[in-house]
């Protein structure tokens, strides 16, 4: 079954295009990569298609509808985490979840959530005395508290140290293993390669190629996901 349906997508800002007709479908249950350099064209297709941004043209289904005529009914099954994403200093994990909870017709017991991916004991804590890697698994489990089917994370471990990177891999692959289909946006290879069952790589607003990993590792004729991005977009992220 496919859950995310884009078909010719454009977005321009001014006189700058940034999505410039792009065309993928993301599978029922998989991990799927949208993967590029900063400045790809990678946040702005997530808005699009999680009905934050509205495009300029080209079609765009989301679990069968349209996020931009019925954003209220996607972004009532879906979970968003964008690059920017935060919360003020002050404010508590406990509170958090409260807030978000509100924004639901049917949220997710946002306490067994809580517990669930280890922030109990945090629930008094302010957001601004978390760590990087716990206010990474604090954003991720806020994007479940609709109990989302499809859940679009992006850049979720820029800034983090290896072991938190790590740590949050592992989340990435428990929300698969949950049954959640997730979108993850990312320009480190060596994260798409280790979590994603298929990869769009983007540059300059187009897809370049799709496919799983080791297809395009070998499409490119090259032995990393790292090596292959340069040989298909003659860019190195290094």
């Amino acid at each position: 079954m496919t859950v995310i349906e884009i078909d010719g997508l454009r977005k321009t800002y001014r006189a700058k295009t940034a999505v410039d007709g792009i065309s993928l479908a993301v599978r029922q249950g998989e991990i799927f990569g949208i993967a590029g350099s900063n400045g790809a064209g990678k946040t702005t297709l997530v808005e699009c298609a999680s009905g934050l941004r509205r495009r300029d043209s080209g079609t765009v289904r989301v679990l069968g509808l349209d996020p931009q005529t019925e954003r209220c009914k996607v972004q009532q099954r879906i979970g968003v985490q964008l690059q920017e994403s935060a919360l003020p200093d002050a404010m508590k994990v406990g509170e958090a979840f409260r807030m978000y909870s509100a924004l639901y017709d049917a949220p997710a017991a946002w306490r067994d959530l809580m517990d669930e991916w280890g922030l109990t004991d945090y629930r008094r804590t302010r957001f601004a005395s978390l760590s990087g890697g716990w206010k990474q698994r604090l954003f991720i489990a806020l994007a479940l508290v609709g109990g989302p089917e499809l859940v679009f994370l992006d850049e979720l471990t820029t800034g983090l140290d290896p072991v938190a990177r790590r740590t949050t891999w592992a989340l990435i692959r428990r929300l698969r293993e949950s049954g959640v289909t997730v979108v993850l946006v990312t320009h480190f290879m060596d994260e798409a390669e280790a979590l994603c069952d298929r990869v769009a790589v983007v540059d300059a607003g187009r897809v370049i190629a799709t496919g799983s990993p080791r297809e395009l590792v070998a499409q490119a004729g090259t032995d990393s996901l790292d090596s292959a991005y340069l040989a298909l977009t003659g860019k190195d992220l290094a």
